[in-house]
């Protein structure tokens, strides 16, 4: 059996690597994840050479044979990793020797683990982009259909966390919607700017072998090959590019996460969170904590900072590849399995709210919501905008020194602020009739929001090929 020890580089040296530096320097702890990528690219790589006469069939079906046993051996947790190999393509490239002999030494040939390690991330970032991908939309849809049930259920829509208009709760569900959904399209971009295939540029320059490079790319589902070998091999925009939209999507549920923690305490008692998604207190036995919120709500800045990782490894290389590179793993790694992390948190958490209506009317209801459409009404009465908005803040006044809200106050008292105000007033001074008015495209009227529920299913649809059946509409009450 072959001694297993990285002999792919050092004829070059007298002195083997010292210990510290082997450990320092290896990456197989966590570029192994790759195996089954790099065993794909490994295995287009042989079938081209093949192809141009650099293997034989035999040769070819040996390669194969081998990988098939030792992806096996791995995936039943048998293979012997080594750290003395340095990463997970030596590890690979030497159990395929020590299997077939000659046939794996010849491998190699036309190929470097630059361009080899740039083929894998690929292939494996594709891949997540896709799981990531499935589990957005599991989410999008679990909002969809907690917004279809919730499109004229009241509460304050804020600004400055100060109660400002009211809306209703699946018309603010649906902006969740509409954020997620610009996360979902960046990864599609992302994912298609990654799919070129840098296998066959070699070290940086190429090879002087007659490879087929589009037989490659074509075998591995990329669209082309890469147009550069210096850049393929030393390029990782790909990486930094599906940090950068991660870290937006989790800016996006930790701004979720942060309305449900305020929703959940018993300030506000708007939504309840199931008890399998909460932790309790170690000394207070009431408490009811939002783990999972609060958690992901952390995460945001975890995968930011990892983001921030990858713009400084890059800033300071020269063309091409350096040792620098192999630091990009494990930032994009942790980047992955957070991001899907937090994504099934959410999907199996937020399809599963208990919406208190009563209390998020209550609430609309506490804070003079309807004080623009008491405004919007002497404009209409020919007051102009400006004046309007003064009598309508001693009028807000008025109702603070009494202790009543808007519509309470008497049109008596109305009137003596604005004498063109009239009884029909207290159409527009209820929370409905406040909603109701916003009868336009995004607007909060139960009528758009329900149009705007089957606009949402018809996107899923259309992403995913699958087919809506109408839902149940109307508000529901705990």
């Amino acid at each position: 059996m072959t001694d297993r020890t990285n002999r792919s580089w050092g004829g070059r040296f007298a002195e083997p690597t010292d210990a510290f530096v082997q450990r320092f320097t290896a990456s197989v702890s966590f570029d192994r994840r790759l195996y089954r990528h790099d065993i794909q690219g490994s295995l287009a790589h042989a079938r081209m050479l093949a192809r141009i006469g650099v293997l034989s069939a035999e040769e070819l079906a040996q390669i194969e044979a081998g990988f098939a046993q030792i992806q096996a051996e791995i995936e039943a947790g048998r293979f012997a990793w080594s750290e003395a190999l340095e990463d997970v393509h030596m590890n690979l490239e030497a159990a395929l020797t020590e299997r077939i002999g000659e046939a794996g030494k010849k491998l190699h040939t036309a190929r470097s683990r630059n361009d080899q390690v740039a083929t894998d991330i690929r292939l494996w970032l594709r891949d997540e982009i896709d799981a990531i991908g499935a589990e957005l939309t599991r989410l999008q849809e679990g909002i969809v259909e907690l917004a279809a049930r919730h499109t004229d259920t009241l509460m304050p829509g804020f600004t400055h966390l100060q109660t400002a208009q009211p809306v209703t709760f699946g018309h603010h569900l649906l902006a969740w919607f509409e954020m997620l959904d610009r996360d979902w399209e960046r990864l599609q971009d992302c994912r298609r700017r990654l799919n070129r295939c840098p296998l066959g540029s070699a070290a940086l320059a190429g090879t002087g072998f007659p490879i087929d490079r589009h037989y490659t790319a074509a075998a591995l589902g990329f669209d082309a090959p890469t147009a550069n070998s210096l850049d393929a091999v030393s390029d990782r925009d790909f990486a930094i590019e599906f940090c950068a939209a991660a870290s937006l999507l989790l800016v996006h549920l930790s701004r979720m996460a942060e309305e449900l923690v305020l929703w959940t305490s018993a300030q506000f008692d708007f939504v309840r969170l199931p008890d399998r998604f909460c932790t309790g207190s170690s000394i207070m036995p009431q408490k009811k904590n939002p783990d999972v919120p609060e958690l992901v709500r952390g995460k945001a800045g975890r995968v930011a900072g990892h983001l921030v990782a990858l713009l400084m490894l890059m800033k300071g290389q020269p063309l091409a590849y350096n040792k620098d590179n192999q630091e990009d793993k494990e930032p994009l790694f942790d980047t992955v399995d957070t991001v899907r992390d937090c994504l099934r948190a959410f999907a199996d958490m937020v399809p599963a709210l208990e919406v208190n209506a009563q209390a998020m009317r209550e609430a609309a209801r506490r804070g003079y919501a309807t004080a623009t459409d008491l405004a919007d009404y002497l404009v209409r009465k020919g007051v102009p905008f400006r004046e309007a908005h003064e009598i309508v803040g001693r009028a807000v006044r008025t109702a603070l020194e009494k202790g009543v809200d808007l519509a309470e106050l008497p049109l008596e008292a109305l009137r003596a602020l604005c004498p063109r105000i009239e009884g029909d007033v207290y159409q527009v001074l209820t929370l409905e009739g406040s909603v109701a008015a916003r009868d336009h495209v995004g607007g909060t009227a139960p009528s758009r929001v329900a149009a705007a529920v089957a606009e949402a299913r018809r996107r899923l649809a259309e992403r995913s090929g699958a087919t809506w059946a109408p839902s149940t509409q109307g508000r529901s009450r705990r």
